[in-house]
């Protein structure tokens, strides 16, 4: 993989206290460093050069851009770990697909395991393949383009899960080098997926916190 990131402005985090922090992850931007010198370039390493306290919680494709939560000491780095395990954090994405929806809303119910000799691609199989679970919402079509905008809610965290969801029912997330079509890759200059919302009880304060990060597409 040739790793291009994209340019360091510095940080404008969404959130921030002292128990955690949100920030906004560009897209083509490793959540965390790879192999290699030339992959450590990476959002957790950017925001540890201002918060050296900042701990990573969960992770976005690189590709993907937008809300990332990063816990501030051990304890809280568990509790975060742990709810996210027992789906206790609401995500929301948003998406632009290829083609036209033929339902407003709707479930994606098809188990996800890693296609090991195609990897990092993930496929669907029905015997070994661990649950995975997506609602999506149709906001609005786009005839010009024949493209659909979406809201797209995780129950599980499977690895891709987002995008092998909707290339499976035939609606591609435009821009996905891995999964789209050569019509609905050309759509996009990236991949157009991006996480907007993180609701959750934050682990100190017992408050709820609703972070939003606008989509750029």
């Amino acid at each position: 993989m040739n790793y291009t990131p994209p340019p360091n402005i510095g940080l404008t985090p969404i959130y921030i206290d002292e128990y955690l922090l949100a920030v906004d992850k560009p897209a083509e931007l490793l959540s965390v460093p790879g192999r290699g010198d030339d992959k450590q370039d990476c959002m957790a390493r950017r925001v540890q050069a201002e918060y050296p306290d900042a701990m990573v919680v969960h992770r976005l494709d690189m590709a993907t851009s937008g809300l990332m939560l990063m816990a501030r000491n051990p304890d809280i780095h568990s509790q975060l770990g742990k709810m996210f395990e027992k789906r206790q954090v609401d995500k929301l994405y948003v998406a632009i697909v290829d083609g036209q929806l033929e339902n407003d809303e709707g479930e994606i119910d098809l188990p996800l395991i890693t296609d090991w000799p195609n990897r990092p691609r993930q496929k669907i199989d029905y015997e070994s393949g661990k649950p995975a679970l997506t609602r999506y919402r149709l906001i609005d079509y786009n005839p010009d383009q024949n493209s659909s905008r979406v809201e797209l809610l995780p129950h599980t965290g499977r690895t891709h899960q987002l995008r092998v969801h909707m290339q499976a029912i035939g609606h591609p997330i435009i821009g996905d080098r891995l999964y789209a079509d050569p019509s609905a890759l050309k759509k996009s200059h990236r991949l157009a997926l991006h996480s907007e919302y993180i609701g959750l009880t934050h682990p100190k304060t017992r408050e709820r916190l609703e972070l939003h990060v606008t989509s750029p597409f």
